[in-house]
């Protein structure tokens, strides 16, 4: 979802990604296409149409929220919703496909409409959005040399699946059916990656087949060579970008230079921008944002607010980026994006900016604004050791013997961590390599920790002197997949390339996979008194609420793990920051006693966990104090 912004000079490189339009199929000279692109103009049922979109994410709210946030962005004066489909999500296996829960894109695009509001539906196959893998499904690493976005015959017969799946969901839902799904997305941002037109070419054709036939169009960043990369001739272009009122003058001039005669539309306007671990937490001015948006109403201009509301990406959704200076960025779990609606849905400074602006445009008074979500504090709840990682092993997983170390998606893995064990046959002295370190490792002789290597830090190695008969232990957990640029091809998870001791390959390990899903953890022994707090470990305890609340978990000195209530998986935490609290939506509570597990990797300075009211996101300099 987004290309370098090398080009914007006021926000961080790296991308985003796009959305909107193209002509209806065909029709008789007496209908009226629902909805059409004329010119630089849309048309809906005939009329001009200036669409006011924001973008909202069905994985990233709770589904229990879906409504009232659809409700928030009605009354800021948007007429549509814009949301990638995530094919990560909807086949999580090879043939496999889930579009229940929290994966109903159905409900949520029918949920829209019932709101009031017009959908432009971004189905991929690549999205970015800052999510594992920019949303392909992991498996697809499985067949090795597989290259993704390319017309590797093996990519497109997975794609061409997933697209016939999606359409059986709400190929029904499209404005040529009459329904409220304006238009959709054809790839995402591919000047960015290549200038394959084949590809692109290969992908329409799929749509097409799949069945959705309403218009398309293109999204890119506002530079020729981005344009000339991933645009069509006969499929129109909207254009990417952020920062003040000047860059979108800037961006729209782009556009339209390249596209004289098509419709003007901010794809994606970056209100806001998202966070990695350990580096600062991005905001920007209210005031900024309500300047642009009311410089292309005044315009006439069509828009994306990404995000309208960021939300969370729950679980193992969070991705990574990279730069020419870090050579890996991993996603924080929040998305909160500085967006015009918080992380818990509630209105901010910028969303009443917003409102005012877009108001005073519009003929009709705006529906009033919803009573906004209330997150309270959570009294503190302790938690008691459950065990070690290694004590526990035998619950969570069965060893796969492997002559060499190599990455997950080998053993047939998508998402986790992934341990491997070797008994040392002779003393092992020098240089012990984790060649092709994806993404971080806690290294452990004989059930010690004697260190821990971080990819972010270009670390993939440790000096060793170990006697004979060690068991050594290297627990590596997948941080989120590159989702954007050149190295999204092939960011595999665990140890990639093998293990060395100087020179040599280690080789007869045992592996275990370690996806941690709802399957493993339903193993896990009970907690009891005899548990023993080794690292990485688990703890257990027990969160009360009369009823329940929204609420932000403070993990502040909990160290470096993952959080689980009552099932759920909020996601991962982090001491080294920005965010410093895990969003806990009231949906996944109870009345009564409430389920809390965490797995820790690095040693907790607390025994309790509280819910805060508010989320905290520190700086640098504050971590460093």
């Amino acid at each position: 979802m987004k290309f370098a912004r090398t080009i914007q000079s006021s926000l961080l490189a790296l991308s985003l990604c796009s959305a909107l339009a193209y002509a209806a199929p065909a029709a008789s000279a007496a209908r009226v296409p629902h909805f059409a692109i004329e010119g630089a103009q849309f048309k809906l049922d005939g009329q001009p149409f200036v669409i006011r979109s924001g973008e909202m994410h069905y994985p990233r709210i709770p589904r229990a929220a879906w409504r009232e946030r659809l409700r928030m962005a009605r009354a800021m004066g948007l007429n549509t919703i814009t949301t990638y489909a995530f094919w990560s999500q909807h086949e999580p296996q090879p043939g496999q496909w889930d579009f229940s829960g929290q994966n109903d894109i159905r409900t949520f695009i029918r949920t829209a409409a019932e709101e009031g509001l017009q959908v432009v539906l971004r189905p991929g196959p690549y999205v970015c959005a800052e999510v594992d893998f920019g949303g392909f499904p992991a498996w697809l690493l499985r067949t090795p040399g597989l290259r993704v976005r390319s017309m590797d015959t093996r990519y497109l017969a997975a794609s061409a699946r997933y697209f016939k799946r999606l359409a059986q969901e709400v190929v029904d839902l499209q404005s040529s059916r009459g329904g409220p799904i304006l238009m959709l997305q054809l790839e995402n941002e591919y000047g960015s990656f290549g200038r394959d037109h084949d590809y692109l070419r290969a992908v329409r054709a799929q749509m097409r087949s799949a069945g959705f036939d309403a218009p398309l169009f293109t999204s890119d960043g506002g530079a020729g060579r981005l344009f000339e990369g991933g645009t069509l001739a006969d499929i129109p272009a909207v254009v990417n970008f952020g920062g003040g009122a000047d860059d979108a003058k800037a961006s729209i001039a782009e556009l339209a230079a390249w596209r004289p005669h098509g419709p003007r539309m901010a794809g994606e306007y970056w209100a806001g921008w998202f966070d990695h671990w350990g580096e600062q937490h991005h905001s920007q001015s209210p005031d900024d944002a309500a300047r642009t948006v009311e410089w292309m109403m005044q315009q006439g201009i069509s828009f994306n607010i990404y995000m309208f509301h960021g939300g969370t990406s729950f679980g193992w959704l969070a991705g990574a980026n990279y730069s020419g200076t870090e050579p890996y960025q991993p996603d924080t779990t929040s998305y909160d994006y500085d967006a015009a609606l918080d992380e818990a849905g509630r209105p901010t400074a910028k969303y009443h900016a917003l409102r005012s602006v877009i108001a005073r445009h519009l003929a009709q008074p705006l529906p009033p604004v919803p009573a906004p979500p209330q997150p309270q504090a959570i009294a503190p709840f302790s938690l008691q050791p459950a065990g070690s990682v290694l004590a526990q092993l035998g619950q969570l997983s069965q060893p796969q013997p492997s002559r060499w170390a190599r990455a997950m998606e080998e053993y047939g893995q998508n998402y986790g961590y992934i341990l491997y064990r070797k008994k040392l046959a002779a003393p092992a002295q020098g240089k012990l390599v984790l060649d092709g370190l994806h993404d971080q490792a806690t290294v452990l002789a004989d059930g010690k920790v004697i260190a821990r290597l971080d990819r972010r830090l270009n670390q993939n190695s440790l000096t060793v002197d170990l006697p004979a008969g060690t068991q050594l232990d290297l627990l590596v957990e997948a941080m989120g997949r590159i989702g954007f640029g050149a190295k999204l091809v092939d960011d595999s998870k665990g140890i990639t390339r093998g293990v060395k001791l100087g020179d040599e390959e280690l080789e007869d390990w045992q592996v275990y996979p370690l996806p941690l899903d709802s399957r493993s953890l339903a193993r896990l022994a009970p907690a009891s008194a005899a548990a023993q707090s080794a690292l990485p470990g688990f703890w257990r305890g027990s969160l009360h609420v009369q009823k329940p609340v929204d609420s932000f978990l403070d993990t502040r000195g909990w160290g470096k793990g993952q959080v689980w209530v009552n099932g759920h998986h909020l996601g991962r935490y982090w001491h080294i920051g920005p965010q410093q609290t895990l969003y806990l939506p009231a949906s996944w509570l109870k009345a009564g006693a409430n389920e809390v597990l965490v797995l820790s990797t690095e040693a907790p300075t607390a025994s309790t966990m509280q819910g805060l009211a508010e989320p905290v996101f520190d700086t640098p300099a504050q971590r460093s104090e």
